[in-house]
């Protein structure tokens, strides 16, 4: 084969890649399998199950567990945005959370929202890639803390998930660790960019006082989810005692984080089946409750929706009243000689 055509193919194998086309795809084919998967085992039925089993009570429960759930978040991002530098109000911050959580919940991938939130704060603040970072910062340093506390509370209360968790975390850690030394090694630019990376994840979280209420603003969000999947547990016909929920809890949660999915379905139903299972209540009481949760935070995320509509009519309205330039012709006085 011609060195120009193998460069070629090199080339056009990287852009593939790299395509944000691909990642979505994959993460739509993944989604579905799970989703596929989980209905081929345990039918339709707890799905069903869990989306008749709506009522007021529970509905208001999930909005108000939100509220405070997308305000500590909020806060959270708040502290680290600030500490980078592009300054955000927290009422701004709360707006533009729930905006991200409903287009992460209702659309593919569960990150389009918060690249939303990215690109509109650094719309305001002039520095785009300050903002994306603060957004990945933000949702890092969830995620660890998420990590950690399910860690705790498996040792305490989940010693049937124990040995399972820690594989997979040994598993995905290791593979992260693996990928980026061969990069760091195969190349000084990935060095160097590491290295900024690194500097500006200090810059976020560098300050002890900013890291504490980082981490207790994480501990708010996720007890919030804990209750809300409580309450969608009980809501189904499950009665699950309280130290037997806390872990199965942590367990969902982390399936629910992983950004593999359809509108927000697929890894957390699979895993929810597989954890009530294991636990001895059943499959479909897993499934049952974690449709009914994702159901719950759609309703619960509606005032994004709301801001998300009436954003977007602005823009139109602001697009509309923009001045249209007319650009007319200026008759000079040679011109005038020409046509006189």
């Amino acid at each position: 084969m011609a060195p120009q055509m193998t460069t070629s193919i090199r080339t056009r194998l990287r852009q593939v890649m790299r395509s944000a086309w691909l990642r979505l795809t994959t993460r739509l084919v993944v989604g579905a399998g799970v989703l596929i998967a989980v209905f081929t085992q345990v039918g339709t039925g707890p799905f069903l199950r869990g989306l008749l089993s709506l009522d007021g009570r529970t509905i208001g429960a999930a909005i108000l567990l939100a509220a405070v759930a997308t305000a500590a978040a909020a806060w959270r991002w708040r502290l680290i945005a600030t500490r980078l530098g592009v300054e955000l109000r927290w009422s701004t911050a709360v707006g533009r959370y729930y905006q991200s959580q409903f287009l992460n919940t209702v659309l593919p991938g569960g990150i389009v929202g918060d690249v939303h939130r990215a690109v509109g704060h650094g719309q305001r603040a002039e520095s785009i890639k300050q903002t994306a970072r603060s957004v990945a910062i933000e949702r890092i340093a969830g995620q660890v803390v998420q990590l950690a506390l399910a860690l705790i509370v498996l040792a305490w209360f989940g010693t049937e998930f124990e040995g399972y968790l820690l594989a997979a975390l040994a598993i995905g850690l290791g593979t992260i660790v693996v990928v980026l030394l061969v990069t760091t090694v195969a190349s000084v630019r990935a060095r160097r960019v590491l290295l900024h990376e690194v500097r500006e994840l200090r810059a976020g979280l560098g300050s002890v006082r900013v890291s504490v209420q980082v981490a207790i603003a994480s501990v708010i969000v996720i007890a919030c989810h804990v209750a809300t999947l409580s309450i969608a547990t009980a809501a189904v016909g499950q009665s699950v005692p309280p130290l037997r929920m806390l872990p199965l809890a942590c367990v969902i949660l982390i399936g629910a984080s992983i950004p593999l999915n359809v509108g927000g379905w697929g890894p957390r139903e699979g895993i929810a089946g597989w954890a009530f299972a294991l636990a001895g209540f059943g499959a479909s009481a897993g499934v049952a409750a974690s449709t009914l949760f994702g159901a719950l935070a759609i309703i619960s995320f509606a005032p994004g929706a709301i801001l998300t509509a009436v954003s977007a009519v602005r823009r139109r309205k602001a697009k509309d009243a923009a001045p249209v330039l007319v650009l007319v012709p200026v008759r000079t006085a040679r011109n005038q000689e020409k046509t006189s």
